[in-house]
Order: C-alpha cells, then structure tokens, then sequence
C-alpha cells in the first residue's frame, strides 16, 4: 500500500473576511471530491484571510499511481483560477 500526502499553501490577496475563504475553500473542496477519490480538507491557517493551507491524501497500490493523481489535483485546482498557489510539499510513504 502507498500513502501519498500533499500539503499545499493556497494564497487569497483579494479576500478580505474569513467567511470569503470559506466560501473560496468550499468551492474548491467540493470540485476536487467531484472529480477526484481524493481527501482533502483545510489543514492549517484557520484565522488568516489571504492564506489557506489544504491537505490532500491519495491510497493506492502503486508509487506513481499515487504521485499521479496527487499532481492531477494540483493541476486542476490551478486550473479554475480561483486562486493562486503557494508552496506544495508531497511525500509518498510506502506501508
């Protein structure tokens, strides 16, 4: 079993409230779930209003499966323009 786990940093310079983000945050969730089997969920910088910082897990049997998809999300979340990206980190753990 592969285990793949993305941090990435997501920027809001026009937000200017913390129900803005949500609203920003939902969208984006709600869209990766459509599309992908992926987890995600907002894992970090809470009380901040132009910043965000998402989770995002992949299960699977095989290592560039796992990398795969996980780059896919990031490709499409960059894709709807929402948003611009920060900072992505990925680590892949084989168990």
């Amino acid at each position: 079993m592969v285990i793949g786990v993305m941090r990435l940093t997501l920027f809001l310079p026009e937000n200017h409230s913390l129900k803005g983000k949500r609203q920003v945050l939902r969208a984006i969730k709600d869209r990766v779930r459509n599309k992908f089997n992926v987890s995600i969920a907002e894992s970090d910088s809470h009380d901040m209003w132009q910043r965000a910082e998402l989770g995002i897990a992949q299960v699977g049997s095989d290592r560039a499966f796992v990398d795969g998809a996980l780059r896919e999300v990031v490709n499409f979340i960059d894709s709807l323009g929402l948003v611009p990206l920060g900072e992505e980190q990925l680590e892949i753990i084989n168990y």
